[in-house]
């Protein structure tokens, strides 16, 4: 592609456009349901995983659908169909991490001398592949509070080709209005990408907002069952796919075929999941929020009023099973926090079915440097949480008991007797 050839922002499209589709069933959870299925005369009803590498050709002028999985196939090809159709968009582009999917993403667009514009409350592994890997191409990045839509518009360049950002933001769930943030992208000429990863397309439509690409690690909530690492990039735009298409073919960087099915099997459900989840999510923040060793929780729906009306209008009815909080005395009290509980599983990840607990200092955002974590609230004593489809009752109890242990004076003192566990605030 040549410079004059670049693909220029187009902004949220109708719900058919560049889509071949005879009757859209626009219901997520109909889509997940059927994802990967297929719908004709004797196709099987779950899609099978072709684990072959080639394919067979008739012919130098075969015109097969595959040819090489490098390239494309048919069991990746299925679960694209399927991403693709939750918003309203021709078929995504997987890859086989979320990372790969923004490497391939910024491959795509930027060369030497470009400009990105990045919020600078983002996953680390964004952080450290703009700040360490496209520095070093030629690439330059601003960081900026893509919350103040103000602040991204005094840092466009005529040079800006890309603005990413991610709402709700990992970890500190800062909310972006996608909306207007796509307007002053657009307005410079810059294409707009949202990582979408915390509440996928089943909670949030970036491309009904004007955004230009969704981006996610299906790895997390789509999936749902950390079995299979996964990305996908979805647009409406058939250059930008076609793009995309090209150097995942160029750098092969496809997901493989076994981790396509399972992530589809993980999709079915992924509505029914989310909301459950979500639920549970939203109970857990209302108790950490009225626990006094509680400094700081974060939630999108315990935001200020304008973050908070930011939710209730780009959010499809839940928000997300992420909820973030602090108690005082920093690491060693979250280290302490960290050894006490039981039914969260301590590690570097989030979107399970199981109850997660991440320290981002010093694993997801170990990377970015310290002045750069201050400054957006990822402080040594946050802790991520990822709530899963547990009784809601029983985390808290886990958390009430785990937060008294870490917060205690001595060392010697007694530990938290398990009791029976508390009433969701909300659902009492």
């Amino acid at each position: 592609m040549n410079r004059t050839d670049r693909i220029e922002p187009r902004g949220a499209l109708a719900p058919h456009d560049n889509v071949a589709c005879s009757a859209w069933p626009v219901n997520a959870d109909t889509l997940c349901a059927r994802a990967g299925q297929g719908q004709h005369d004797g196709d099987p009803l779950v899609t099978p995983i072709v684990q072959s590498t080639t394919f067979c050709c008739a012919g130098l002028d075969s015109r097969a659908p595959h040819a090489y999985s490098r390239v494309s196939n048919p069991t990746v090809d299925a679960l694209e169909r399927a991403l693709g159709a939750i918003e309203q968009a021709p078929p995504a582009v997987a890859f086989a991490s979320g990372l790969a999917a923004e490497a391939a993403l910024f491959f795509a667009l930027l060369r030497s001398g470009d400009h990105v514009i990045c919020g600078q409350a983002v996953y680390g592994g964004t952080t450290r592949l703009l700040q360490q890997v496209l520095s070093g191409l030629g690439v330059e990045t601003t960081f900026v509070d893509s919350t103040r839509a103000p602040d991204v518009a005094a840092a466009l360049r005529p040079n800006t080709r890309l603005v990413f950002i991610e709402t709700p933001a990992n970890p500190t769930l800062d909310l972006t209005d996608i909306q207007t943030v796509a307007r002053v992208a657009h307005h410079g000429q810059a294409l707009l990408a949202v990582d979408n990863t915390f509440l996928t397309g089943v909670l949030q439509r970036p491309l009904d907002c004007g955004a230009d690409l969704s981006v996610y690690s299906t790895t997390k909530f789509i999936d749902g069952h950390s079995a299979a690492l996964g990305g996908a990039i979805v647009a409406r735009d058939e250059r930008l796919l076609e793009r995309l298409r090209f150097i995942r073919k160029c750098t092969g960087g496809i997901q493989t075929p076994l981790n396509a099915w399972l992530t589809a099997q993980g999709l079915k459900t992924l509505p029914l999941r989310l909301r459950r989840q979500s639920e549970n999510a939203q109970c857990v923040a209302e108790w950490l929020a009225a626990r006094p060793e509680v400094t700081r929780v974060l939630y999108p729906m315990l935001r200020p009023h304008a973050e908070a009306a930011i939710a209730r209008r780009q959010h499809l009815g839940h928000h997300g099973a992420v909820v973030s909080f602090e108690l005082a005395g920093g690491r060693e009290t979250a280290q302490r926090l960290l050894g006490h509980v039981r039914l969260f599983r301590f590690v570097e990840h989030v979107g399970s079915v199981e109850s997660l607990i991440t320290h981002p200092a010093t694993m997801t955002h170990a990377d970015v440097p310290p002045r750069q974590r201050a400054r957006v609230g990822v402080t040594d004593g946050l802790v991520r949480l990822s709530i899963g489809l547990e009784d809601p009752a029983d985390l808290i109890a886990d958390l009430s008991c785990a937060i008294q242990a870490a917060t205690v004076e001595t060392s010697n003192a007694t530990p938290c007797e398990r009791r029976e566990a508390e009433p969701c605030p909300t659902r009492a």
